[in-house]
């Protein structure tokens, strides 16, 4: 069995580079989308690694805008285009972090195949304000002077927007760890309605309901387990969950997770070093191939 794991970065190469470290046990490839901001040359002690892929078709991303969620749908596209047949697609982003082991991670996917792993609410009956996500316009994704100025004119002049699609929508968070099929059919979803992805030019944060809305539209939605199993620390109020450090040691070991979010090791490097040590990676490689 093998399992894709798809990167969405603009981290530091050294923390990609030890993210994949904590993982490449054989079992995963690994599909980076860096941020097209970023000069991928910084990237270069991976890429002669034999199961690092980077993504091609890389986006420039805007915080909340639709843009995160092209880049994980171009990532989609490169694992499907690479003829490998996996059993599981797992988003993280660069600063995520396995806070079990790889074989830890493995053997659970392994025994939960068939299964979507993703965290949603649906929008109309638990998670009510998002609905102005769609509902206004926003400009998250364009960078022309004045355009909050505008975004608020539209918004006022123009009536509720309205989702393309006769869907329920769903959502909650970003990160997903699905099976190729149900990932693919996401994707062909939206190529094949181009009045879809244009409307969701538009809305603030697509990638945090977008992918959840078709699936539980979909034959998909009886294999949905509504858990990501991310530990994540979000602030009262936040719109960004809490850099994770040493404080956060035991809280991480005592979760039944698989990964945290978020980490930096400018900010706390010794985090990095409890997890590695707990999950017992080892710092040299064999073959390529770290365990």
């Amino acid at each position: 069995m093998r399992f894709a794991v798809i990167i969405v970065t603009y981290s530091s190469a050294a923390q990609t580079k030890r993210l994949i470290d904590s993982l490449n046990n054989g079992q995963f490839d690994f599909y980076i989308h860096l941020d097209k901001k970023i000069d991928i040359n910084t990237h270069s002690e991976l890429f002669d690694v034999p199961n690092v892929f980077f993504i091609k078709d890389r986006i420039d991303i805007k915080w909340a805008g639709y843009t995160t969620a092209k880049a994980a749908l171009s990532g989609v596209r490169e694992v499907v285009a690479s003829g490998i047949k996996y059993d599981f697609v797992n988003l993280i982003t660069g600063q995520d972090y396995p806070i079990k082991s790889a074989s830890h991670i493995a053997n659970f996917l392994r025994q939960n195949i068939g299964k979507e792993f993703m965290l949603y609410k649906e929008f109309d009956t638990d998670w009510q304000e998002a609905n102005e996500r769609i509902e206004k316009y926003h400009f998250t994704d364009f960078t022309f002077k004045g355009r909050h100025k505008l975004e608020k004119i539209f918004n006022l002049i123009m009536p509720k927007r309205k989702f393309p699609v006769d869907m329920k929508l769903y959502g909650k968070e970003t990160f997903w760890t699905l099976s190729q099929d149900c990932a693919e059919y996401v994707t062909n979803f939206i190529d094949t309605n181009p009045k879809l992805a244009n409307f969701l030019k538009y809305t603030w944060g697509a990638d945090e309901f977008i992918f959840q809305t078709i699936i539980m539209n979909s034959p998909f939605k009886e294999n949905v387990v509504n858990r990501n199993y991310r530990y994540i620390d979000w602030p009262p109020g936040g719109a960004r969950p809490r850099v994770l450090g040493t404080e956060d040691y035991d809280k991480l070991m005592a979760s039944d997770n698989l990964f945290g979010r978020k980490f930096d090791m400018n900010a706390d490097k010794n985090i990095f070093d409890l997890l590695d040590k707990a999950n017992g990676v080892s710092s040299k490689p064999t073959n390529g191939v770290y365990t």
